[in-house]
């Protein structure tokens, strides 16, 4: 029997192909969402039996799972899913598989939680200080309380407080969300460039090795830049006054 000019399967290869309830139980992907990937020719054509009854391969879940991933966790437009599918899988795999592997080792430090008392007790930071900075997302507690970067995110501040600056003389907690918007975005982009260069073309062991060597030297680059461009937009500054001029 002939369908569509595509030939049906036997009852053989009936069996080893996956309806669209199965398909959408195996990928956790609804049928909905299904339909519209193949709209967009994300995936293959499936066999097809009658106009409304088709059969899909097995290999289609790990795809959509894999469609899912970058739509929701990289936030890529689906025409983009679908060149890079297109263009080499296998490097979409390798992206998401590093992408998880760089996640993990990060999050390993992060498991640690000190608690809101303990915090306290450790940074002269007033509570309403703290209180604040969570309202603004800078720290990110949970029930467990705080992780080690929040930690350290509020040593500093506390060390900021001791030189001086302080509400007295117009520094406020809000003052931290210049830094929290530019680096959301350097960071983004640091990512996203750091990952579409590794995914692929290194063993995933041995990027995730790279990235971690890389922690160290980047704090100490951004440090020394911000110095160095801290100097030169004040005498950029000093010479645009007016009295500079005389």
């Amino acid at each position: 029997m002939k369908h569509d000019g595509r030939a049906a399967p036997d009852r053989d290869s009936r069996d080893r192909l996956l309806k669209m309830s199965e398909l959408a139980q195996a990928s956790g992907v609804s049928a909905g969402t299904i339909k519209h990937y193949l709209r967009e020719g994300l995936l293959p054509e499936p066999v097809r039996t009658s106009r409304n009854m088709a059969y899909y391969p097995p290999e289609f879940v790990e795809r959509i799972r894999i469609i899912k991933q970058l739509q929701e966790e990289r936030f890529m437009p689906l025409k983009l899913i679908k060149r890079m599918l297109d263009d080499d899988p296998r490097r979409a795999r390798a992206l998401i598989e590093l992408e998880d592997r760089v996640i993990e080792r990060a999050m390993a430090g992060e498991e640690r939680r000190i608690s809101a008392a303990e915090l306290h007790r450790l940074y002269a930071v007033p509570r309403e200080v703290t209180d604040r900075l969570v309202e603004l997302e800078v720290l990110t507690p949970t029930r467990a309380g705080y992780s080690p970067s929040d930690a350290a995110i509020v040593e500093a501040i506390a060390r900021f407080r001791a030189g001086g600056y302080d509400e007295r003389i117009g520094f406020t907690v809000y003052d931290t969300l210049r830094y929290k918007r530019v680096l959301e975005q350097l960071v983004e982009e640091e990512v996203t460039v750091l990952i579409d260069r590794l995914a692929g073309r290194m063993d995933t062991a041995e990027a995730v090795e790279l990235v971690s060597r890389g922690v160290e030297p980047l704090k100490d680059l951004i440090a020394a830049m911000h110095s160095k461009l801290l100097l030169a937009e004040l005498r950029r500054q000093r010479a645009a006054r007016p009295e500079a001029a005389r």
